[in-house]
């Protein structure tokens, strides 16, 4: 008799290289830009308007926010226009949280691809994060058209606004890395995530200045790893200064954040495929 002999060959998650699925994006980068498309066909698919929704939906909540806190709330704008204020604060934002939402319900949405094909499962959120930057770019248009319509001129700080997106994305990309992981095990998650990031958006200076906060409170705004990209963003359109303090210690979580949310994904990948 002859004895069969099978190879097996396993191919899992090096949890020694923290950082090993980062580092196999080289090898996929024509994946991800499959899969930014495939996220954006998936969003606008079947309906009317397409990619006029990435305009529509901030244009509508800078107008509900203008009525509601500067007309009858009053809060103030810093001299600026609130529909410009408020605009570019809900950019930045719109980034963070369309990006950290789409990413945590992604592996769980791509449960059929994650589970037969191998490619490095980080590619799944990381997709979510690269079609908020196209809404964030398409969303830069409106607000360059506001700017002319208003009748202002923009700020050389604006050469500083990629410094700004790439804090804002490693906040977007630890987020939505450790909530895509932990949304596989506990699928309860994928309805306290809406809620957490609208609470996090209050605490956030998107729709009220620094300013308007009291001078004694101001330090709890330096423990919102959000704080010093949504003023930093906003500062590079309306020429405000920057917070100088406020950014190192928002690139200090922001780096932490990073960091620990890539070690438990690339931790708790090595069970995707079966428990997904």
């Amino acid at each position: 008799m002859t004895e069969n002999t099978r190879i097996t060959t396993v191919i899992d998650a090096d949890v020694n290289r923290p950082m090993a699925s980062l580092a196999e994006l080289r090898l996929y980068r024509e994946l991800v830009w499959v899969m930014v498309q495939r996220d954006i066909k998936v969003r606008y698919k079947q309906t009317v308007l397409g990619l006029a929704w990435a305009i529509i939906q901030p244009v509508t909540m800078m107008l509900i926010f203008t009525v509601i806190f500067s007309r009858l709330a009053g809060i103030p704008s810093d001299g600026f226009p609130y529909p410009l204020f408020v605009f570019s604060g809900m950019l930045a934002w719109n980034f963070f949280s369309s990006s950290v939402s789409t990413a945590g319900v992604s592996l769980v949405g791509s449960s059929n691809l994650v589970s037969k094909v191998y490619f490095p499962r980080i590619i799944v959120p990381l997709s979510s994060i690269g079609v908020g930057l196209i809404d964030f770019l398409v969303g830069t248009l409106v607000l360059l058209v506001m700017f002319v319509l208003y009748a202002q001129s923009l700020s050389l700080n604006l050469i500083l606004l990629p410094f700004f997106m790439a804090g804002l994305a490693l906040v977007s990309i630890g987020m939505g890395s450790w909530l895509a992981a932990v949304t596989v095990t506990y699928r309860d998650f994928r309805y306290v995530i809406p809620y957490m990031l609208q609470i996090w958006m209050y605490l956030t200076p998107v729709i009220y200045p620094v300013s308007f906060v009291p001078e004694n409170w101001r330090w709890l705004l330096y423990l919102n790893p959000m704080f010093a990209w949504i003023n930093g963003i906003r500062a590079c359109f309306l020429g405000q200064e920057f917070d100088v303090t406020g950014i190192i210690v928002s690139l200090i979580m922001s780096l932490l954040i990073f960091v620990c949310g890539m070690l438990y994904f690339n931790k708790a990948q090595r069970r995707f495929a079966d428990i997904i």
